[in-house]
């Protein structure tokens, strides 16, 4: 990475950036908000008899995109029809190259950036530009199903279960099989079959149904599963945090019936069938609002803790993150979080990020956005518990936001500026994750020995660490820096790294003389 780019991302005092050049990440710092918490009450889910509602007939749409006086380019879309015109500008993108979110996050030491996709049975299997951006696997180094694992259609009838959708998806998502597949759900009170929401059960007949389930789910898909979500969305939004508590467990038919050991016996269940079948696959707790300190994440960190301390496999927690622009909790708080759960011995992943705001989206609210991307990615970043970062669907035009929250939208990372059908157009949001994954990820990976950051010659210059961590116990470092130029050919370069509190100043010279060849431990950005 250059240090043109590192000046770009903001982390450097404002007057350093202004009189530099432009490079090619230019949007946004990778600096936080202040915390707030959210609130996520309704059902997220898609059901896969949605359908696109723009009309083609009766509008038109022109989009012209064009670089701002600002950092960011932007789009604008003008719609018309018979009885107004509306105009609406976005800011874009300009990360460019064949590089992207899932790359880099991989040059982060995490496991994957990944995207959950409702296909088959909506618009988004049609849709073209959506398929093309889907098996873009510089992006989407994982997937998950948002419906097609669900109850409702995988034991549609009691005992007869059917994995057609499911099959559908994996094929359409993960052709090659070269994916991880974070498979969603054995578990949850919502799309759930009539069968079982309107039987007569009881704690024994419930449980045997449960325990049958989750068994032929994670047997037939196997190790074709990364991991699966096993039980979702257990707890209650006004809980006291104490799982003695009634207020804190969601009421539900698994609840009402079971009672709060129905948890454990679906994660007891899981784990005969991955022990039995010799599987690989991971077991995820998944939940929203648990992503910053709170009642509900102290419910869940209890939760997990009770199943760790019975013996019974769980192998993370699954933060949804469905933020609000503005509204979504700081990095420092989302890190310190996932630090909770990983201390009880688990991973933690974000398994289901977008972050909307009211419609039409303000410049202001578009560029928080940024931000708020930035610091729910960086969170992952700072913690290696963190395994990676999953959004939950990509394009607006196919986000479950507007029918649940209605007035709102603009959650995901791209959009479709034409409509339906038409060129997925990436968000600045999408620069905000690039550039959190390409120096905030590195920065947090330092140690006592080095800290990876490309090399180009410079005078002295100070960055801004407030929202990186800094290696600890290090004062300063000298290390020796190889890249290549434009024409290939290797440079070095000698750094001294000094840190001052929450400042780095760097130095650095360029040598005169170079091997022909890195070293065995360089470590390349390019």
């Amino acid at each position: 990475m250059s240090i043109r780019s590192l000046l770009s991302f903001g982390l450097l005092a404002a007057p350093l950036v202004s009189a530099l050049p432009a490079a090619d990440y230019k949007s946004t710092s990778c600096s936080t908000s202040t915390s707030h918490s959210t609130s996520h009450s309704t059902s997220h889910s898609t059901s896969h008899s949605s359908t696109h509602t723009s009309t083609h007939t009766s509008t038109s749409t022109h989009t012209s995109a064009h670089s701002s006086s600002a950092t960011s380019a932007i789009v604008t879309t003008t719609t018309s029809s018979a009885s107004n015109t509306v105009q609406t500008t976005t800011l874009v993108a300009t990360a460019t190259g064949k590089k992207g979110l899932d790359t880099y996050a991989k040059k982060a030491g995490k496991l994957y950036f990944g995207t959950a996709a409702d296909v088959p049975g909506t618009n988004e299997t049609t849709d073209k530009y959506y398929r093309a951006e889907l098996a873009n696997n510089a992006d989407w180094g994982s997937v998950t199903p948002a419906n097609a694992m669900k109850w409702v259609f995988t034991e549609p009838e009691q005992g007869v279960f059917n994995y057609t959708e499911a099959e559908l998806f994996l094929a359409a998502a993960n052709p090659d099989g070269k994916r991880k597949v974070r498979c969603h759900n054995l578990n949850w009170y919502n799309q759930l079959p009539n069968w079982v929401t309107s039987g007569t059960w009881t704690n024994e007949t419930l449980t045997a149904v449960l325990i049958n389930h989750v068994t032929h789910l994670v047997e037939y898909f196997g190790d074709r599963c990364y991991a699966w979500d096993v039980v979702n969305e257990a707890l209650s939004d006004s809980g006291t945090g104490n799982l003695a508590d009634n207020s804190t467990w969601r009421s539900d038919i698994w609840y009402n019936t079971i009672g709060p050991n129905y948890v454990a016996v679906a994660f007891k269940a899981a784990e005969a069938a991955v022990k039995a079948n010799k599987l690989k696959v991971k077991l995820y707790y998944n939940d929203y609002n648990i992503e910053s300190a709170g009642n509900k994440a102290t419910a869940a960190q209890a939760l997990v803790k009770s199943l760790k301390d019975a013996g019974i496999q769980i192998d993370g927690a699954g933060l949804q993150s469905h933020f609000i622009v503005g509204s979504t909790p700081s990095r420092a708080a989302q890190t310190a979080n996932m630090n909770a759960f990983a201390a009880l011995g688990v991973d933690v992943a974000i398994t289901e990020l977008d972050i909307r705001t009211t419609v039409p989206a303000t410049a202001a609210a578009q560029q928080q956005q940024v931000v708020d991307y930035a610091s729910s990615v960086g969170a992952c970043a700072d913690v290696d518990a963190c395994v990676g970062v999953t959004a939950w669907d990509f394009d607006d035009a196919y986000s479950w936001i507007p029918s649940t929250f209605p007035g709102q939208g603009y959650g995901d990372l791209f959009f479709q500026p034409g409509g339906y059908g038409t060129p997925l157009v990436r968000k600045a949001a999408y620069d905000g994750c690039i550039q959190v994954s390409r120096l905030c990820f590195r920065l947090s990976r330092c140690n006592a020995d080095m800290c990876i950051i490309g090399s180009h010659q410079l005078d002295v210059f100070v960055g801004d660490m407030t929202s990186c961590q800094k290696p600890s116990k290090v004062k300063s470092m000298v290390r020796i820096d190889f890249w290549k130029n434009r024409k290939n050919r290797w440079i070095c370069t000698r750094v001294v790294y000094q840190f001052r509190s929450n400042f780095f100043h760097i130095h650095q010279l360029l040598l005169p003389q170079c091997v022909k060849s890195p070293p065995s431990s360089f470590i390349s950005d390019e």
